[in-house]
């Protein structure tokens, strides 16, 4: 005899089939493909619909747990739930034949600000960023971004940063990128590291801007520890 699934189950698969049946959220969906994170503006542009119907089709992703949404600042930002969810795309697409085609967004940043920058007092732009995912392959950062595995603490401690905070700041976690949409190292952890950088002279600041450059010391050794 078949045991019939619960109740729940029946209504969350409902749920989550309801928030794939649209033409326009699934192409908000092959929008953030990119596994960058995207503005409600943007993605109604993606999806060549209206602002307001854009919202509506955000709101059901979300509470079918496809996409989620990041506030910060005057912007609210939306990205997939996780690769799960994009892997359940692309074996979607494989059912049809066709490949999964992420829309591609062009960034205004000046390059020389999308290299490298600071964000507060911690480093942003394509280096951090790079930076951030290195570290998350290599296991260094616990899985949900706030503190860092015994494998992170030896070898952040042998390059020679200190991971004992004097203040009750959040001690890491990744803040989200304004022109890469992706996340870099924040709190005090993202501090320290880029303290570390500029007294090991591996970047320099550009005074009175948010310029940073990145040093030929700086590229081997961000080479040599994160492969980047």
């Amino acid at each position: 005899m078949i045991k019939e699934p619960p109740a729940e189950l029946e209504s969350a698969l409902t749920t989550v089939a309801a928030a794939l049946a649209d033409p326009s959220r699934i192409k908000i969906l092959c929008a953030l493909m990119d596994g960058k994170s995207w503005t409600a503006t943007e993605l109604s542009i993606a999806a060549e619909i209206s602002a307001s119907t854009a919202s509506a089709h955000l709101t059901k992703l979300v509470t079918g747990k496809l996409i989620t949404c990041l506030p910060q600042g005057r912007h609210r930002y939306y990205h997939l739930a996780g690769q799960d969810v994009a892997e359940l795309l692309e074996k979607m697409m494989a059912l049809t034949g066709m490949p999964v085609t992420a829309v591609t967004r062009k960034s205004s940043t000046p390059d020389n600000l999308r290299l490298a920058r600071t964000c507060y007092d911690h480093l942003a732009g394509e280096t951090a960023v790079a930076i951030y995912a290195a570290m998350q392959e290599k296991n260094w950062l616990t899985p949900e971004g706030y503190g860092l595995t015994p494998e992170g603490e030896t070898v952040l401690t042998q390059l020679g940063l200190s991971l004992t905070p004097a203040t009750k700041r959040v001690f890491c976690c990744g803040c989200l990128d304004w022109s890469e949409r992706r996340f870099h190292l924040g709190g005090y952890l993202g501090a320290a590291f880029f303290t570390h950088c500029e007294q090991k002279g591996w970047l320099t600041r550009t005074p009175g801007y948010r310029e940073v450059t990145i040093t030929e010391k700086g590229k081997i050794q961000f080479r040599r520890i994160f492969n980047i």
